[in-house]
């Protein structure tokens, strides 16, 4: 199913978005002030009671980070932390972003690359790579 908008709508429903797991039905639904859909109501449930225990993580376009990722990054000698928890992307001051590069931009001010900017350690591993070099690796 489809429905035409203008760039305008496409562009403040982008906005609106919180971070890359929350879509533009989530924003619409929030918009009309209508209740999350089934699917959403039951991973809610699920993710209360305990019974998802890691979720899917924070959703990139070469894969997702594990709930529980540690980032890190240094910009004009200042190191900068953030975790992925709940599936989505939290700095130091518990900011949501809505990816990488959001997350880098908030810092620097510019426009970043943010798979370049951050360095990742999921859970297990044992050293930090670079996002963009970690998304490039095989599974």
């Amino acid at each position: 199913m489809q429905i035409e908008i203008d760039f305008d709508v496409f562009k403040a429903l982008t906005a609106r978005r919180r971070s890359e797991a929350h879509n533009y039905n989530d924003v619409l639904r929030e918009m009309l002030d209508l209740e999350k859909a089934v699917s959403d109501r039951v991973q809610g449930a699920l993710s209360a009671s305990g019974s998802t225990a890691s979720g899917r993580g924070f959703p990139l376009r070469g894969g997702d980070l594990p709930n529980g990722t540690d980032l890190r990054a240094s910009y004009k000698g200042e190191q900068f932390r953030a975790k992925i928890r709940e599936g989505r992307w939290y700095d130091e001051q518990e900011r949501e972003h809505s990816s990488p590069s959001a997350a880098a931009s908030a810092i620097s001010g510019t426009n970043v690359n943010g798979l370049r900017f951050w360095h990742a350690r999921r859970p297990g591993d044992d050293e930090w790579l670079r996002l963009d070099i970690l998304l490039a690796m095989p599974s």
